[in-house]
């Protein structure tokens, strides 16, 4: 089952009873990303934590690194939009996984931003694609494909297709499935390093690949989400010693 959700902002009452969040955040204002770590003690790490995401990558060390490996199927679209949080499509038991070695990562969400969190040498890309995964042990897998300007994504139209133009809205889509791995582009080298969930409680132990080659959008696929969601992004947070390696 997916569940695609959206991304402004709800009033607090609505936001904890579509997502479970005790206490209520925004992108801005009191509720924003310098206020995090102080509105509620589950989300100190968001300010007191030192491998926070997301990053500015302008410098990463060369490696060998295991290849990732995408074992990704289509399946069922319902929509969502609760107003709050990043575009998103939730899983439920997905069958779909993320291979790196001999570690399996079961894809259970992903969401969009705009622009990208991530920065590369100090440039931010027109979206990006969070798609996050869980192994058995509980280690937090995620991958990020940035999204640049050029020809339109038939995966992305077939999402902007059927989302919710109101918060609070849900439809399912019957008939309509979605694969993942059209999201994806064809080389998969990457950067990796350890952080965080971008979002409260900003939990650290989350390992980062972030995909070197972007995957092209339209100007009006990017216009459409950003009319909804004109800034869903957390500032980009400090190294701290962190050492990101780059796969050759």
């Amino acid at each position: 089952m997916l569940v695609l959700l959206g991304a402004a902002f709800l009033t607090a009452a609505a936001a904890q009873a579509q997502n479970g969040w005790k206490t209520a955040w925004s992108y801005e204002g009191a509720g924003g990303p310098e206020h995090w770590g102080s509105l509620d003690p589950d989300y100190a790490a968001c300010n007191a934590g030192r491998e926070q995401s997301p990053l500015d990558i302008r410098s990463a060390v060369k490696a060998d690194l295991p290849g990732l490996r995408f074992d990704y199927q289509s399946g069922p679209l319902r929509i969502v939009n609760n107003g709050y949080t990043a575009v998103r499509v939730d899983y439920v038991h997905s069958g779909d996984f993320l291979i790196v070695a001999n570690r399996r990562y079961e894809l259970t969400q992903f969401h969009f931003h705009h622009p990208s969190e991530e920065h590369i040498r100090g440039k931010a890309y027109d979206m990006v694609i969070h798609l996050m995964h869980r192994a058995t042990d509980g280690r937090v897998a995620a991958v990020a494909v940035l999204l640049k300007e050029g020809r339109a994504n038939a995966a992305v139209e077939q999402l902007w297709e059927h989302m919710p133009q109101a918060a609070g809205q849900a439809v399912g889509v019957p008939g309509v499935e979605i694969n993942p791995a059209a999201l994806l582009p064809h080389d998969t080298a990457y950067y990796t390093y350890m952080g965080s969930l971008t979002a409260p409680p900003c939990t650290e132990g989350v390992e980062w690949f972030v995909l070197k080659t972007p995957v092209e959008i339209s100007a009006g696929q990017i216009d459409a989400f950003a009319r909804l969601y004109p800034q869903d992004v957390r500032p980009v947070q400090p190294l701290n010693g962190r050492v990101v390696k780059e796969s050759r």
